[in-house]
C-alpha cells in the first residue's frame, strides 16, 4: 500500500475518532459521526466530479489541482496520458516513414485486410491496378480485378510463386502479383513486368526459328555423312572420323528436337488437354525400348500397383516418362538397376523412376531442370545427353498440373517423382504387376 493511502485511511481514521470524542461531549455520538463522514463524503464526491470532468475536457483544461492521494491519482494519469502520447506519436512517425518507403518502391504495394478488403495502397499500386484512393478502400480485391487466374491464385493459399497476367486495363502490358500473408492480414505486391515478358517471347522465338531454321542443314549434312560411313569405297583412314561425325550430328539434331519440342511446350497455352492416356501400356513399351538399348542396366524392372489412366497430352506424358527412363538408364552402370512403378497415392497418380547409378550432389538439384545445365559436362558428352530432358519434364509436368521431386545422394543412385493431380486421374480398381 502506498503512503498516500496510508496518509488516507489515517486522516480517516482520526477525523471518526475527533467527531466520536466531540459526539460523546454533545451527547449525540452517533449522529455527531454520520455528520462528519456526510461531509467526509460530500468532500469526496467533489474531488471526484473535478477528477471526472478533468478527464472528459483533457485537451483543453489543466489538471486540477487536488491534494494527498487525489494528487496521485491525476499524476498517474498524466504519466499513462503522456506515454499514450508518446507512442502515438511513435506509430504515426513509423507509419508514415512506412508509406514515404512504400511510395519510393519501383513496386505496388496493396495492405489487404483478413477478408481482402483494401486497407491501403501506394501510389504505384494505384497506377498499375487503377486502384482510387477513398473510393476502393474497404473494396475486396477480387471484386476489382476479376481475372479468372488472379481468383484462382488468391483462393487456392499457395503464395511462392507470382502469378503474371496482362493489365485489366492494357492488354499491352504484363504484372507480375504476389501475395504476402502476416498475421490475419496479407500484402500484395504488384510489378510491371511487361519488358521482360516480351524479352522472354522474343527468345523463345528465336530459339524455336533458330531451330527450325537449323533442322533441314542438318538433315541434309546428317544424310551426306551417313552416304559416306556407308559406303565401302571410302577410305578406311576415314571411317573413324565419318563414326565422329555421325555421333556429333545425331547429338546435334538431338539438341535440335528437343529446342523445339522446348519451344512448343513453352508457347503453349493454357493447360494440356483432356485425352485419356493408358500410363500402364506406355510404361510397359517405354521399359520395352529401353531393354533393346545396347548400353543399359542389368535390371529395369517396372511395377504397376494400378492400371489408372491419366487425362492428358499422350505425346507430352510420353516426353515425361521416356525422358526420365532415358536419364535413369544412361546415368547407371550395367551392373546396376532402374526401377519404374506407377501407383496412386490418396487421390493422385505418383509415378516413381528410381535408379542404382552415380547420383547427384545436393547442390546441383535444384537446377537440374535449367535448360543446357548438366551436374557433369564431360560426362554429358560420353552419353549423348543434350541438356533439354528435365526442362522438357518441367515444362510438361506444368501443362498437366503436376510436380516433380528429386532425391539423390552422390555414388548411391537417384529418385524422381512426378505427382499428378486427382482431376487428372482416371481411376481403376487397384493391381499388382511386376515387369
Amino acid at each position: 500500500m502506498s503512503a498516500a493511502w496510508s496518509f488516507a485511511i489515517a486522516r480517516l481514521l482520526g477525523v471518526v475518532a475527533v467527531a466520536a470524542v466531540a459526539g460523546f461531549l454533545l451527547g449525540h455520538v452517533q449522529l455527531t459521526i454520520l455528520v462528519v463522514l456526510a461531509g467526509y463524503l460530500a468532500l469526496v464526491f467533489t474531488r471526484l466530479f473535478r477528477l471526472e470532468r478533468w478527464l472528459r475536457r483533457r485537451r483543453t483544461e489543466s489538471p486540477p489541482d487536488l491534494p494527498n492521494v487525489w494528487g496521485d491519482i491525476v499524476a498517474l494519469i498524466m504519466r499513462i496520458y503522456r506515454r499514450k502520447q508518446f507512442h502515438k506519436r511513435r506509430i504515426v512517425q513509423l507509419f508514415r516513414e512506412f508509406r514515404r518507403m512504400t511510395s519510393a518502391m519501383p513496386d505496388g504495394v496493396v495492405v489487404l485486410g483478413p477478408d481482402r478488403d483494401i486497407l491501403w495502397f501506394n501510389r504505384n499500386a494505384g497506377r498499375l491496378l487503377r486502384l482510387r484512393r477513398k473510393v476502393d478502400f474497404g473494396q475486396r480485391l477480387d471484386n476489382l480485378i476479376r481475372d479468372p487466374d488472379f481468383v484462382r491464385y488468391v483462393e487456392q493459399g499457395d503464395y511462392s510463386i507470382p502469378i503474371v497476367m496482362r493489365s485489366t486495363s492494357d492488354a499491352d502490358v504484363h504484372l507480375s502479383l504476389q501475395m504476402v500473408a502476416y498475421g490475419a492480414q496479407q500484402l500484395l505486391l504488384v510489378r510491371d513486368v511487361t519488358r521482360q515478358v516480351r524479352l522472354e517471347a522474343m527468345r523463345k522465338d528465336f530459339v524455336a526459328h533458330a531451330s527450325h531454321e537449323l533442322r533441314s542443314p542438318l538433315t541434309v549434312i546428317t544424310g551426306y555423312v551417313d552416304t559416306l560411313a556407308d559406303d565401302p569405297s571410302v577410305d578406311q583412314l576415314w571411317r573413324g572420323p565419318l563414326q565422329e561425325m555421325r555421333r556429333q550430328t545425331e547429338r546435334m539434331r538431338a539438341v535440335v528436337d528437343g529446342l523445339i519440342e522446348l519451344s512448343r511446350l513453352e508457347s503453349a497455352s493454357g493447360e494440356a488437354g483432356q485425352d485419356v492416356v493408358d500410363v500402364s501400356g506406355m510404361l510397359t513399351l517405354i521399359r520395352r525400348e529401353a531393354l533393346a538399348l545396347e548400353r543399359r542396366p542389368a535390371e529395369i524392372t517396372l511395377r504397376l500397383d494400378t492400371d489408372a489412366k491419366l487425362l492428358g497430352s499422350e505425346p507430352e506424358l510420353h516426353s515425361i516418362f521416356a525422358n526420365l527412363v532415358s536419364n535413369a538408364v544412361k546415368y547407371t552402370p550395367p551392373e546396376g538397376r532402374v526401377d519404374i512403378r506407377w501407383r496412386l497415392d490418396g487421390e493422385a497418380a505418383v509415378l516413381t523412376v528410381s535408379d542404382t547409378g552415380v547420383g547427384i550432389a545436393p547442390e546441383h538439384i535444384p537446377r537440374l531442370t535449367e535448360r543446357f545445365y548438366r551436374v557433369d559436362p564431360s560426362r554429358a558428352r560420353a552419353t549423348g545427353g543434350s541438356g533439354l530432358g528435365l526442362a522438357i519434364v518441367k515444362h510438361a509436368l506444368q501443362r498437366h498440373g503436376a510436380t516433380l521431386q528429386v532425391e539423390s545422394r552422390e555414388g548411391l543412385g537417384s529418385t524422381f517423382t512426378c505427382r499428378f493431380p486427382a482431376r487428372r486421374v482416371v481411376a481403376r480398381a487397384p493391381t499388382a504387376v511386376n515387369l
